[in-house]
Parts: C-alpha cells; structure tokens; sequence
C-alpha cells in the first residue's frame, strides 16, 4: 500500500488528548497488521512544503525495531520525532523538544522506551565503555540504581524506570516546557508529556 489515507495538514489536534488518542489508535492498527499507511502521498508531500504543524513530538530510542512514525501508522509532517539511544535527554534533543512546543505548539511529548532495550541493557552491565557511549550509559544509570529495589526482572524494570526519569526531567526543564506543562489538569493543559513502552514482540504501544 502507499497510503491513499489522508488526514487534514489544516487541522492537527490540538489537545494533548486528542493527539494521544491518534497514536493509539494508529498503533492499534500497527499492531494488529491494519495499517492504513496516511500521509504520504505526493499531494501530502507538496502540502508540507509550506511548513509543518505535527500533533504530537516523541523522543524516542535510536533502534532500528522502534520508527515511531511506522508504530504509529502516521505519515509525513505528523509528528514531530527525536531519537537518542536510550531516549534520554541532552542538550540537543531538550533543545529540539522545546522548539517543538514553543515554535510548532504540539500538545504532547511523549517518552517511548522499548522492551529489549540495548541502551540500558549496557547500563545494566556496567563496566567501562569505549567513546562516547558512556554518555548514554551514565545518563541511564540513576534509573538502572532505582529498578535495582524492585521486584522482578531488571532490565524490564530499568526500561520502565528509565522513561519515567527522563519525563520527570523534561518535567522540570524550564523555561520552556515546565511552565507550558498542566499537572493539575492531565491531558487538558497546554503540553503534556507522558512515557509510554513499545513491546517488540507484540508491537503494542503502553502508556505509564
């Protein structure tokens, strides 16, 4: 299929909500193999020319198994995506986040971790690593330290553990996103910035 489905550039969702409940829906049809494949015809590819208004951005990890836009069954210009291996937070992808709520006014960041996750798999290890890649490692640890005092399996638990961290911190992290975040009213504010986990084997799409 190339995607015939079309839904309207013009008129994205504009409550957090709303932009979740288009994700869902669109992993539903992921995961039950009833993709429709929208947005991403020629027509949709000129519309965007102009400019881009996503309904939703998604930090998420690097991994080849996890494309945000192919779960989601989304398509051109519809959300708003920055990958990271561990889907933490730096500089730049804070920095990318922030642009996407103040510039673009998208209502929902949403944290995607992923079953299997080599990132935290590494933090889990320990142990010294080559490069850069104890960036990453040292970013995860913290969570690693709190699923440590939880019952069940460790890597699910620091996966789990892992997302929620970075969502307290995109939480906290003024100027921009801190004060745009409704905690008082969930789903009903201005941003709202959830974590979520993508089951590899199941291709289903939870919300924490």
């Amino acid at each position: 299929m190339t995607g015939n489905a079309s839904v309207s550039f013009a008129d994205p969702p504009h409550r957090a909500g709303e932009a979740l409940e288009r994700l869902l829906t669109g992993n539903r049809r992921f995961a039950t193999g009833a993709p429709t494949f929208p947005n991403q015809t020629p027509a949709r590819r000129q519309e965007l020319v102009a400019g881009q208004k996503p309904f939703a951005a998604i930090l998420g990890c690097s991994d080849s198994r996890v494309p945000p836009e192919i779960i989601f069954d989304q398509g051109l210009g519809d959300l708003f995506v920055v990958r990271v291996a561990g889907d933490i937070v730096d500089n730049a992808s804070l920095g990318s986040l922030e642009y996407a709520v103040e510039h673009l006014g998208v209502p929902l960041i949403l944290v995607l971790g992923h079953s299997g996750c080599g990132a935290v798999q590494a933090a889990v290890a320990g142990g010294a690593h080559e490069g850069s890649i104890h960036v990453l490692v040292a970013a995860i640890e913290p969570a690693v330290e709190v699923a440590r005092l939880e019952p069940g399996p460790l890597l699910e638990n620091a996966v789990r553990a892992n997302v929620q961290l970075v969502v307290r911190q995109l939480r906290s992290a003024g100027p921009v996103l801190a004060p745009s975040e409704s905690h008082d009213k969930p789903l009903a504010g201005d941003l709202q910035i959830l974590g979520a986990l993508y089951d590899l084997a199941s291709g289903v799409v939870t919300i924490l």
